[in-house]
């Protein structure tokens, strides 16, 4: 059994006991349980339900492993000629999740 589901406005391919790393929710802490409401679509062994776009009733549940920042990458910026160079640099935040079930009804 599988599921779609959409955190901070990105899609994933969820199953039970899968481990996924998504966007950062600000009010979630390490080791809090989270759920996911807005699910696109479950597959289990009889079928495929597609919602609408999302399904009513069908809930994933996970638990915060991890939150961190990714690597960094470097933006340059640059003007030939002109004298003008610029250097930045940006790390990503992200959460690492353990999907704990997918709760339908």
């Amino acid at each position: 059994m599988y599921a779609v589901v959409e955190i901070g406005g990105k899609q994933y391919r969820v199953e039970a006991e899968a481990e996924i790393v998504h966007e950062l929710l600000p009010t979630v802490n390490v080791g809090d349980k989270v759920t996911f409401d807005r699910v696109l679509l479950v597959r289990n062994g009889a079928g495929v339900e597609v919602g609408r776009p999302y399904l009513t009733g069908v809930k994933v549940v996970g638990e915060v492993m991890e939150s961190g920042r990714g690597p960094k990458v470097i933006i340059r910026r640059f003007a030939p000629k002109k004298g003008y160079r610029r250097k930045k640099g940006h790390r990503q935040p992200y959460m690492r999740t353990r999907i704990l079930a997918i709760e339908k009804g």
